[in-house]
């Protein structure tokens, strides 16, 4: 097994080579700043000459030239967007399963938004189709997704519900952090779910069975789910942290609780 990559900590400080690797797919991101780095127009050249598939180029670059705000992760929706657009109207659903299991982060970045925002796909097989990204090794893949079905959930919020609950008692933390993630009230880099702002006691089906989860990257989404709710209902996320530590007062829960309350007891 290979050692991971550390990445360099400022974007001057990436080896010229590790650099050009990255814009042409051919090895993951290992931090943020590399993350920051790629030139995703350049990568998506790459990836199409790769896959002979130029054609794509041009309609998919002009999507994202059009984009008033340019950051890289409006650019790396444009870019999903414009290789599922081309996909549907090519019937190049090869292409597609290609791109979900590429080993760049960004290219499967890209294939998460083309199931995320693939309108022929109804909520329930967006939710299921996204787990594998829910799953990924790499943490941008995992922000993403759920990025992408995010709009499908605050819609069908009781369905959604439904099937993520299940998600909490998968083996792979990143799948079960997913289930709270892609449900918090307030979330980041995203827009609010009013239903859940209002009345967070919907999303107990989901926080519950992680109120004491073995994983800290579950445990920071699951806080940041209720210190999202305290926003609005602070009351009720007071009552849950006092029923939590009443019925399950292990340390998980604990430091659940702690971050849960962050904002209400500064």
């Amino acid at each position: 097994m290979t050692e991971k990559r550390k990445g360099a900590r400022s974007i001057k400080d990436i080896p010229a080579d590790i650099l050009i690797q990255l814009n042409r797919g051919e090895i993951e991101t290992a931090n943020l700043t590399e993350w920051l780095a790629v030139d995703q127009r350049l990568l998506l050249e790459n990836l199409l000459i790769q896959n002979n598939r130029s054609e794509y180029f041009q309609p998919i670059l002009k999507n994202v030239d059009q984009l008033k705000k340019q950051t890289v992760n409006t650019i790396n929706e444009a870019i999903g967007l414009g290789i599922l657009d081309l996909a549907l109207k090519n019937k190049d659903e090869e292409f597609l399963t290609k791109l979900s299991t590429h080993q760049s982060d960004l290219v499967r970045c890209w294939a998460a938004y083309t199931i995320g925002r693939n309108n022929g796909l109804n909520t329930v097989e967006k939710i299921k189709k996204i787990q594998s990204f829910a799953a990924d090794s790499h943490f941008g893949v995992r922000e993403i997704c759920w990025m992408t079905v995010r709009p499908d959930i605050s819609k069908n919020l009781k369905e959604c519900i439904a099937i993520l609950s299940e998600w909490t008692k998968h083996d792979n933390e990143n799948i079960r952090r997913f289930a709270s993630e892609s449900t918090r009230p307030r979330g980041v880099w995203c827009e609010h779910i009013e239903a859940l702002k209002q009345n967070p006691g919907l999303g107990l089906e989901i926080l519950e069975p992680l109120r004491s989860d073995s994983s800290r990257y579950v445990q920071d989404s699951v806080g940041n789910w209720l210190n999202d709710a305290s926003k609005s209902q602070p009351e009720f996320v007071v009552e849950i942290c006092d029923e939590w530590l009443r019925e399950s007062n292990t340390k998980e829960t604990q430091y659940i609780v702690k971050k849960a309350l962050r904002t209400i007891c500064k």
